[in-house]
């Protein structure tokens, strides 16, 4: 039986639906569509098997689930597309047959490769080929995928004079004023992000393969595609940099401004073959950051923001160290011990640099004990045992409290909010009008502002139950090891048969202590909680970066030693303004070696959009980085009072069958089907076919309000309504 066609063009294409123009593909497609079901069909016998295999326990169960995972991961991409795969295909200069580029490679049982992978060198030149730079190409042919079949496709001749030529004079009808890019940014939009990996663009391209040995700044205006980048940039990395596909090894954060904009892009890394992607918000990184509140003092907000802030919180762990400058005398039931200023002082130049300070405290105490016991073992207890005994006494614990307390990071912080003298201490170039407005009455109230400050403390500090937790462990692990030892030696002792499986399993080893080891499984003996955002990771990608203070860029860097960055924003929409380079900000923080993209076309806004919105910008942003929009409507910006909102909306809806509106500057209404209410700060990143912003004293005045005005305005993809009143 005839497979049905993969092509479903519309009516109005029928030039293009010529067997002469996409015979070929036809053919290919099938081999595609035969190796797919070869494929799924082997994979999912192959997972059906390795599901029926016992999980066994240890290395054995671990080893297992990788491969569960690997599988299942592999099955869930084969069947999620089906000749979707295919983005489009390339005819190299010289070649016999097209190239043809997917989302992942794919080999028939031949060995003929049907698909090149769109992140390999051989498929670089089917996103990077222009006219004035074909990189090796006579054509390019993309196609526009609708439910599984090809409803368009698009041919590019490099050629300098294709009408010469006899193979692209019979193909004419396939060629296009406008590229696939343009013709597909007229969709409407949805509540995800659309798939556009088909469509990406030479400039776009150049950034996504860039290096990752540095910190790569990618700056552009609205529209200019930065976030499509960093997500296909983050799937990329992962494919070809050995270093970050290996997750045991670091792997990729992304990092979002907010949790609708993680909705909405929730779904372009798995699309592209990547679900282990770490993908969050800076609140996500703090566990106080779920119930965190703004902060309502823009000045508080500044002073909370800066690096020397992050040095108060370092200063206040310093301060807690504090050994006594006195003899101190430990009573015991068995012996009066006295602790001297040079003992203190040499335990704690013992601790180990770098080791977070309730972690430390475990070498301090160490030390001392051992200074202690060296100094007063005798005749009646040796060393050992009195140092046995001084760690269990109270006494002792009190003397190390008072040197050397174990802290929460919170507490902390939350100190330097309610004593104004201690906040002094730690923070002396603090002004007492400083002091003063850092003062709160409840230090525990957490606000955005406060979460790198935390998240400071929490690092320097270490886990204060680190070290119980650990011993826990040990002693479980212990039992767990003489509970076996025990069972192995009963059954050796009643084991008389060389011949019998016990036996064999102790060759070599007389005494069954491979035995005994093997059957301790250290993995589910008290296994620890995996902060799966605590890093280190590999590379960290950021959105809409040019809005992190000097406090939030820390703590995304204790993630990221390796200082390996993409740093996605645009200067202009600040809020709070950014006066410095990307360079100047960056090094400010500790990032030294800063490469920057440009982008400068405004693929998303139309044109008449862009004419209104660039003069807002440039009022108080001169030197704006306004991108240059390839694509209008006609349809021009509307203004109307407020109180024909509602009916415009609904004329809208009845009128567009698809598509998502978007209410911003009234985020008190609710949403509706097809409509989104949002507050500006909350549109950063997002795109909707219709956008009404409501102009009527919601924005604040100056800097901050006239570059929320902006970044509403350029959320439109089709058309933009101005509400006043």
């Amino acid at each position: 039986m005839r497979r049905q066609s993969p092509f479903d063009l519309p009516d109005r294409l029928h030039a293009k639906d010529d067997p002469a123009l996409i015979g070929g593909d036809e053919e290919h497609f099938a081999r595609i569509a035969q190796t797919l079901e070869a494929q799924i069909a082997q994979l999912t016998a192959r997972l059906d098997a390795e599901r029926l295999v016992p999980a066994g326990s240890g290395q054995a169960a671990l080893d297992r689930d990788l491969e569960v995972h690997r599988l299942s991961r592999a099955l869930r991409l084969l069947t999620r597309f089906g000749l979707d795969l295919c983005l489009g295909r390339i005819v190299a200069e010289g070649a016999s047959e097209p190239t043809y580029i997917g989302r992942l490679g794919l080999t028939d049982a031949a060995g003929r490769r049907l698909l090149v992978d769109w992140r390999t060198p051989a498929a670089e030149p089917f996103f990077a080929a222009t006219h004035g730079d074909p990189r090796g190409l006579v054509s390019r042919r993309r196609y526009r995928w609708a439910g599984g079949r090809v409803v368009d496709y698009w041919d590019e001749v490099f050629a300098p004079d294709p009408w010469n030529s006899d193979t692209w004079r019979a193909e004419r009808a396939a060629l296009d004023d406008q590229s696939a890019f343009i013709a597909s940014l007229g969709t409407s939009r949805s509540a995800q992000m659309r798939d556009v990996l088909g469509t990406i663009q030479a400039d776009q391209d150049a950034v996504i393969r860039a290096r990752a040995r540095s910190a790569l700044v990618v700056d552009g205006g609205p529209g200019t595609g930065k976030t499509v980048v960093a997500l296909h940039r983050a799937a990329y990395l992962l494919y070809s940099d050995p270093r970050l596909g290996d997750r045991r090894r670091g792997g990729v954060l992304f990092v979002g401004p907010h949790h609708a904009y993680v909705a909405y892009v929730a779904d372009v890394l798995p699309s592209l073959g990547e679900d282990g992607v770490q993908t969050c918000t800076l609140r996500d990184l703090v566990a106080e950051g779920r119930d965190a509140a703004p902060e309502p003092d823009r000045a508080v907000a500044r002073l909370k923001g800066g690096v020397d802030m992050v040095r108060a919180v370092e200063r206040a762990v310093a301060l807690l160290e504090d050994p006594p400058g006195y003899d101190m005398i430990l009573r015991s039931e068995w012996v009066d011990v006295v602790i001297t200023p040079a003992d203190w002082a040499a335990a704690f130049g013992a601790v180990e640099p770098g080791l977070s300070h309730n972690e430390a405290r475990e070498q301090v105490s160490e030390t001392i004990l051992d200074i202690l016991a060296a100094r007063a073992g005798g005749a009646d207890l040796s060393a050992a045992e009195l140092r046995r005994m001084l760690a269990h006494e109270k006494a002792m614990a009190r003397a190390l409290d008072r040197a050397w307390p174990q802290v929460e990071g919170a507490d902390l912080v939350a100190r330097l909010w309610t004593e104004p003298e201690h906040l002094a201490d730690c923070a002396p170039w603090l002004s007492p009008a400083e002091i003063a407005a850092l003062q709160r009455a409840d230090g525990h109230a957490w606000t955005v502002a406060d979460l790198p400050l935390l998240d400071a403390a929490r690092h320097r500090l270490g886990d204060p139950d680190a070290v119980r937790r650990e011993r826990e462990r040990e002693s479980a692990l212990a039992a767990d090891r003489a509970y076996m030892a025990d069972v192995v030696d009963s059954l050796v002792a009643a084991d008389v048969d060389m011949d019998s499986p016990l036996s064999w399993m102790m060759i070599g080893n007389n005494s069954g202590d491979d035995v005994r080891e093997s059957l301790v499984d250290e993995a589910v003996v008290a296994p620890r909680d995996l902060d799966l955002l605590a890093g280190p990771f590999g590379h960290v990608i950021v959105d809409e970066a040019q809005e992190l203070t000097d406090a939030e860029w820390l703590m995304l860097l204790r993630r990221c030693p390796s200082r390996s960055l993409t740093i996605v924003g645009d200067r202009a929409q600040a809020r709070h303004g950014f006066a410095q380079s990307w360079q100047d900000s960056l090094e400010r923080v500790g990032i030294g070696r800063v490469d920057v993209a440009t982008l400068r076309v405004n693929y998303r806004t139309p044109v008449e959009v862009m004419a209104e919105a660039e003069p807002v910008i440039r009022s108080v942003v001169p030197d704006a980085n306004v991108p240059t929009s390839v694509r209008s409507t006609g349809l021009p910006v509307v203004h109307a009072p407020l109180a024909g909102l509602d009916g415009m909306l609904q004329e809208w809806l009845e009128s567009h069958e698809e598509g998502v509106a978007c209410v911003i500057g009234d985020d008190s209404r609710p949403d509706g089907p097809r409509v989104r209410s949002l507050s500006p700060e909350n549109a950063k990143g997002l795109e909707f076919d219709l956008v009404a912003l409501v102009d009527s004293g919601a924005f604040p005045p100056g800097l901050e309000g006239t570059v929320d005005r902006y970044v509403a305005m350029t959320r439109a993809t089709q058309q933009l309504i101005v509400l006043a009143g």
